[in-house]
C-alpha cells in the first residue's frame, strides 16, 4: 500500500500547491526521484502508458534541441535540462501506478481514484472563487485585481485561463452520475470563469461546453444542436447577469467588443504587436528556433518601430508569444513543432484506445482544451505551465495504467 499512497500524494498535491509559489515542485521532485529509481530497476513502461511518457519526453527533446544555438543559451539550457525532471515525474507516477495495479485485484474500481483526486482540486479552486465573488476573500487573499483571482491571488491572474481549460477534470467524472450534479458543477465553473475575466478562459470553457454537449448527445447532430442552443441561452443569461452586476466583467466585455469597432489592438490587449514580432522571429530562426525562454531577449531585434512591448532601458520585450503554435515555432522552430505534433498524435491515439468512461478520459480532454491552438496561452516552457503540463500527463499515465493497459500490454 505504500506505493499506492505515494501515487495518490503525487497526483493530489500539485493542484493544491500550484497557486503557492513554486511549492508544487516538491511532489514533482519526489516523483522524479521515484522515476529515477524505476529506471535503475529497468521498470520500462508497457501498453498505453508508453506513448504518454514518450509525449512528455518529446516536450523536453524539443527544448534540448532548441538550446544548441540559442540566443540566450544560459536561460535555454537551464530550462531544457530542468524539463527532464518533469518527464521523470510522469515516469515515476506511471511506475507507482504499475505497482498499485499489481497489488490490487480490482483495477477498474481503482482507476476512479485519479479522477476523484483531480476533480477535488478543481472543485476547491471553484468553491474558493465563488466565496471570493460573494465576500471578496479567498484562500489567495483579498480580491484587489480588476477581476476574480481566487486561490492564485490578486498578483497572479491565472484562475480564468486554467479553470476554463481544466474544467473537464471536474465535469467528465460527473457524466456517470445524475445530470443535475453535472449541471450545477457546469454552472458554478461558468460563473467563476466569466468573473475571472480572462478571454482565454472564456474560449476554453466554450470549447469544454461544446465537447460536453457532444458527449451527452451521444454524437447525434440533432440532439447536439438542440442542447447547444439551450446551453447558449443559459450561458447568455448568466453573462447578462454578470454584466449587470460586475463592473469588472463589464469592462472586459467592452474591451472585447472593441474589436467590432475596429480597435483590434485594444481588444487584443496589444498582443497583435507580439504576434507580428513572433512571426518575424520564426522566419529568421526556422529550424530550431531561438531557444526556449529566449523570447524576451530576442524580441527587440525582431520588433517593429514603435512596439510598446520593448523596454528601452533593458532592451528586452514581451516574455512569450501568448499563443501555443507561435511559442513552439519561435522558441523551438520547425523541429519543435514536428515533435509537438508527434506528441499530440500519440496522446490522441492513446485516448481513443482507452475506455470511454468519463473519469478515464477526463485528463486527455483537459489536455486537448489546454493546448487548443485557436486561443491565447500562457508560456508552456515556463516553470508554472511545465508543472501543469506534467501533472496532466501524469494523470493520463495513471489512468492508462489503472485502466488495465499496462498489465495487458500493447
Amino acid at each position: 500500500m505504500t506505493g499506492t499512497r505515494w501515487l495518490w500524494l503525487l497526483l493530489a498535491l500539485p493542484p493544491l500547491l500550484l497557486p503557492f509559489s513554486r511549492s508544487a515542485e516538491l511532489p514533482v521532485l519526489a516523483g522524479a526521484l521515484i522515476g529515477v529509481a524505476a529506471l535503475l530497476r529497468r521498470e520500462w513502461p508497457k501498453g498505453l502508458v508508453r506513448p504518454v511518457i514518450v509525449a512528455m519526453a518529446l516536450y523536453s527533446l524539443a527544448a534540448l534541441i532548441s538550446a544548441i544555438d540559442a540566443v540566450h543559451p544560459g536561460q535555454s539550457w537551464e530550462t531544457a535540462l530542468a524539463s527532464t525532471r518533469l518527464g521523470l515525474y510522469v515516469f515515476g507516477v506511471a511506475a507507482l501506478a504499475q505497482l498499485a495495479l499489481g497489488s490490487n485485484p480490482d483495477p477498474a474500481s481503482m482507476s476512479r481514484t485519479p479522477a476523484l483526486i483531480a476533480a477535488g482540486g478543481i472543485a476547491l479552486w471553484t468553491t474558493d472563487a465563488l466565496v471570493q465573488a460573494l465576500t471578496g476573500w479567498s484562500l489567495g487573499g483579498l480580491a484587489e485585481a480588476d477581476r476574480l483571482s481566487g486561490i492564485f491571488g490578486a498578483d497572479d491572474l491565472k484562475l480564468g485561463p486554467l479553470l476554463g481549460a481544466l474544467a473537464p477534470l471536474l465535469l467528465w467524472p460527473l457524466l456517470d452520475g445524475p445530470r443535475w450534479r453535472l449541471a450545477l458543477a457546469w454552472l458554478a465553473v461558468l460563473i467563476v470563469v466569466l468573473l475571472a475575466g480572462a478571454r482565454a478562459g472564456w474560449v476554453s470553457y466554450a470549447l469544454v461546453t461544446l465537447l460536453l454537449i457532444w458527449r451527452i448527445a451521444d454524437a447525434s447532430p440533432r440532439r447536439f444542436l438542440a442542447m447547444a442552443a439551450a446551453g447558449a441561452v443559459l450561458a447568455g443569461a448568466v453573462a447578462v447577469a454578470a454584466y449587470q452586476g460586475s463592473e469588472r466583467f463589464a469592462a472586459r466585455v467592452e474591451r472585447t467588443l472593441a474589436a467590432g469597432g475596429g480597435d483590434l489592438g485594444r481588444a487584443l490587449a496589444g498582443r497583435d504587436w507580439i504576434w507580428s514580432t513572433a512571426v518575424a522571429m520564426a522566419g529568421e530562426h526556422p529550424v530550431n528556433g531561438i531557444g526556449v525562454r529566449g523570447f524576451r531577449h530576442a524580441y527587440a531585434a525582431h520588433s517593429a518601430t514603435g512596439d510598446p512591448w520593448v523596454d528601452p532601458e533593458t532592451g528586452t520585450g514581451a516574455a512569450h508569444a501568448h499563443q501555443l503554435i507561435l511559442e513552439v515555432l519561435t522558441e523551438t522552430g520547425a523541429i519543435g513543432l514536428l515533435l509537438w505534433g508527434w506528441a499530440a498524435y500519440l496522446l490522441w491515439r492513446t485516448a481513443g484506445r482507452l475506455p470511454s468512461s468519463g473519469h478515464v478520459r477526463a485528463p486527455f480532454v483537459a489536455l486537448a482544451v489546454l493546448l487548443f491552438p485557436v486561443n491565447t496561452h500562457l508560456a508552456f516552457y515556463s516553470t508554472f505551465m511545465g508543472l501543469v503540463l506534467a501533472w496532466l500527463l501524469a494523470l493520463c499515465a495513471a489512468q492508462a495504467a489503472l485502466a488495465g493497459e499496462w498489465r495487458d500490454g500493447a
